[in-house]
């Protein structure tokens, strides 16, 4: 689920007649982006095989999309708030549709990298503008029904983009197979865009200060020399220039953080809130993200792959039983911010327990399976476990970390979180992706096996990172 907060907004004096058509037009726009984290996962393995793509071809399909998404984001909502968000959200919309079309008619694993790396750029570009917009288009209770709108939304779309996915890939449309995954969007973001045009107002920050570009650029350029080394490194045998890269990105990124830092620029608008990540429990939050989101999308990477490719199922098939896991979300999902009001950063180490014992309960059934087939039952109790560990954990974590953060930092925060989430996703599928392919000689299912104890731990750590939150969550009424 991503968020990002822009900053308060001016007041309306009246609200806008078509304020709901245009938050509809919107939202369909915005679930372009919400499905396509998930709907590309089970498509990965007949990507694969049509394609001919290498191991690491496979990791790069989904960091590619997620690093685009992450070194794009801020900078995206700065530029929204100054120079319009109606002009942002149109860019991205029509940009979003084209790098779909791009993916749809790749001929070759370098040319869907590129094309799914675009569509995340257009992603990052699109979904702030949206909720900028709610901010600014409705008050008071209506604003809670949109936001409510949009959380709902955003909560479905990863199971329906899994079963999508898969009855995408399986129904193979005018002979598209996997194909029809991406050029979906199309059609989609041209009506939207057209829609867009008619019925989206302008609005923007009448405050809002220049946007940083050059720490942009500094930004993308660190995230993506940290992924790339722990992508490519187990195929060019780990070289001293990967440990290099390594430790250039992260020197840049924190360069920049210290950079920011010591700046009295005037109308810049900071990247990175160095403030914030001076409060312990902002930078154990930041941190909880980040892993919770490496954990996931490893898994459901190399899941999907070896579903199909160890178990024989169909990309329909692998798409219903992974839903188990949306189902346990479901389950916890509308309680956890009442919860976490009462009981704060215990909600979230239970969550994180459940996650990393659901995913045990995962590893258990695989190892434990006879060797030919383990079967879909035995999987679903440590799915849906895991998958009610997720609305424990993150549907409450940016209200409890907020706790600790001042007003004025809010925006940026949450800004940073929805960062995290991408940034972490994409190390997911480069850190947990290469433990896996380490051990794919020796058949899916010992590759599954000796990259799950990866999975757990990462959840496991999140749970004692947990201890370190604050001890409650904002209240509604608080905020």
């Amino acid at each position: 689920m991503t968020s990002t907060l822009a900053a308060t907004s001016e007041p309306v004096a009246e609200p806008h007649p078509r304020r709901w058509a245009a938050a509809a037009v919107m939202m369909v726009a915005a679930l372009m982006d919400l499905l396509d984290g998930t709907i590309v996962n089970v498509a990965i393995p007949s990507i694969g095989r049509d394609l001919h793509a290498a191991q690491n071809a496979l990791q790069w399909l989904v960091s590619a999309y997620l690093l685009g998404f992450a070194a794009a984001l801020i900078i995206s909502g700065h530029l929204g708030d100054r120079f319009g968000r109606r002009r942002l959200f149109l860019l991205g919309t029509a940009g979003f549709g084209l790098a779909s079309l791009g993916c749809g008619i790749a001929q070759s694993p370098g040319q869907l990298i590129a094309a799914r790396a675009v569509q995340g750029v257009m992603a990052a570009v699109l979904l702030p503008q949206v909720l900028g917009s709610f901010r600014t288009l409705f008050q008071g209770r209506e604003r809670g029904a949109a936001f409510g709108m949009y959380g709902a939304v955003a909560g479905f779309a990863s199971a329906i983009g899994l079963l999508l996915g898969g009855l995408l890939t399986d129904a193979d449309l005018f002979g598209w197979g996997w194909r029809s995954v991406f050029l979906v969007n199309v059609p989609v973001a041209a009506a939207t865009f057209t829609a867009g045009l008619v019925l989206v107002p302008s609005t923007k920050e009448r405050s809002a200060g220049r946007p940083d570009v050059l720490g942009s650029l500094v930004l993308a350029a660190g995230l993506v020399a940290i992924v790339l080394p722990l992508v490519q490194g187990r195929v060019n045998g780990w070289p001293l220039w990967g440990w290099i890269c390594l430790v250039a990105g992260i020197v840049a990124v924190v360069g920049l953080g210290v950079h920011e830092a010591r700046r009295r620029g005037a109308g810049t608008v900071p990247l990175l809130p160095v403030r914030a990540f001076r409060l312990p429990a902002f930078s154990v939050g930041f941190l909880v993200q980040l892993l919770f989101s490496l954990g996931m999308q490893g898994f459901f990477l190399i899941f999907a792959i070896w579903l199909q490719g160890g178990e024989g199922y169909t990309p329909m098939q692998a798409g219903v039983v992974t839903v188990a896991f949306s189902a346990g979300g479901f389950l916890t999902a509308p309680m956890a911010d009442g919860l976490a009001v009462r009981f704060g950063r215990l909600v979230l180490g239970a969550g994180a327990v459940l996650m990393a014992g659901g995913f045990g309960l995962v590893w258990a059934a695989v190892h434990g399976a006879p060797a030919t087939h383990t079967g879909a039952w035995p999987l679903v109790p440590g799915l849906v476990l895991a998958g009610a560990g997720l609305g424990l954990l993150v549907v409450p974590l940016v209200n409890v970390v907020l706790s600790a953060v001042p007003g004025d930092l809010a925006g940026a925060a949450s800004g940073i979180f929805s960062t995290a989430q991408q940034f972490g996703g994409a190390l997911g599928a480069a850190v947990v992706g290469t433990v896996f392919f380490e051990h794919i000689s020796h058949g899916p299912t010992r590759a599954l096996t000796g990259a799950m104890p990866w999975v757990t731990g990462v959840f496991v750590l999140c749970a004692a990172l947990c201890t370190a939150l604050p001890r409650r969550a904002v209240a509604a009424h608080e905020e």
